[in-house]
């Protein structure tokens, strides 16, 4: 890994306070990898960290999220994963994964430079797929000696499909996906839901609409055989040392038009399957209900994240960070 001594950092696209820099690893079955942390820092010097780690077709550009911890006397790190937003390189495609277990590359890695910035306490999180991968990280290192607590924003704990697709198709399609990972298949996303966010759309929010697409109309099997087999795991159960806190929104909507459901629902995954897998976490679980939470919580209609910011922070207080 780099010398964490000579770890730099330079302006990052986010503007003032935001610090980018590039981690390196290993080349992969594509070639050369590259991550990127993201940092901003407190007002005042803290020992309190947050890191934070997106979603599937998603990178780190939730500001007010960055800004509420940094209220809240926490330095804000977050990853772009490899193949992702700032992290992609030429060679690469776009979201290219086998493992989920190939990201632990970078997490580690953030971890290590956050501890040598001056953190004995670091709050792990993690949105959609972010959420499954954050969980399973916190499940199979259960003395790291930063993280204290994990919040997860609308985890990917189960596919969103029909009951039948599910119990026989994916298992399938993850089989298929080791023989063959970059056959592609339909995404079956809602479309409805990046015009949803962008403001030039629908939406309040700025961001990158190479990097968040608004249509993502195939995955790679790949892609599937990642998340089943780490589903897998989620669905017999881990064991965390750590309290965690799951937040989902109240309802599953998969509008055809664009009306109230697109702008006060999770169109992406099924809420019922979050509540039904967080409960079968081992260890101190809270899981919170949203009321018109969008799927990235935090994106959701400002009276909505108000509430979602108010109810981590007394969580957080509560378990003493």
């Amino acid at each position: 890994m780099n010398d964490l001594s000579a770890c730099t950092y330079q302006p990052d696209i986010l503007g003032a306070g935001y610090e980018q820099t590039t981690l390196k690893f290993s080349d992969d079955f594509e070639g050369p990898v590259t991550a990127t942390l993201i940092r901003k820092k407190a007002t005042s010097t803290t020992s309190k960290a947050v890191l934070y780690i997106h979603g599937f077709i998603d990178y780190f550009f939730q500001t007010e999220m960055a800004a509420q911890f940094n209220q809240h006397g926490f330095d804000f790190y977050a990853l772009d994963l490899r193949k992702y937003g700032r992290s992609i390189l030429p060679h690469q495609k776009y979201y290219n994964v086998r493992k989920i277990a190939e990201y632990d590359a970078e997490i580690n890695q953030a971890l290590d430079i956050i501890g040598a910035e001056g953190h004995d306490a670091v709050l792990l999180c993690g949105h959609s797929t972010g959420g499954l991968t954050t969980t399973l990280y916190a499940s199979h290192n259960p003395n790291h000696p930063l993280i204290k607590a994990l919040w997860v924003n609308s985890p990917f704990y189960d596919f969103n499909m029909n009951p039948l697709k599910r119990k026989l198709g994916v298992p399938q399609l993850s089989r298929l996906g080791k023989v063959f990972p970059d056959l592609q298949f339909p995404s079956e996303l809602n479309k409805w839901y990046t015009p949803s966010l962008h403001k030039d759309l629908k939406g309040e929010w700025n961001f990158n609409l190479d990097w968040k697409k608004t249509t993502y109309p195939k995955v790679r099997l790949s892609f599937i055989t990642a998340i089943h087999e780490a589903q897998k795991e989620i669905h017999q159960g881990v064991q965390l040392n750590i309290p965690i806190l799951v937040m989902h929104s109240n309802q599953t909507k998969n509008p055809r038009k664009w009306g109230k459901d697109a702008q006060s629902s999770d169109v992406i995954l099924g809420v019922k399957d979050i509540a039904k897998y967080a409960k079968k976490i081992q260890g101190d679980v809270t899981i919170q209900s949203i009321h018109h939470g969008l799927h990235d919580l935090v994106l959701s209609q400002k009276p909505v994240r108000e509430q979602v910011y108010q109810q981590l922070f007394t969580w957080l207080s509560h378990k003493g960070l």
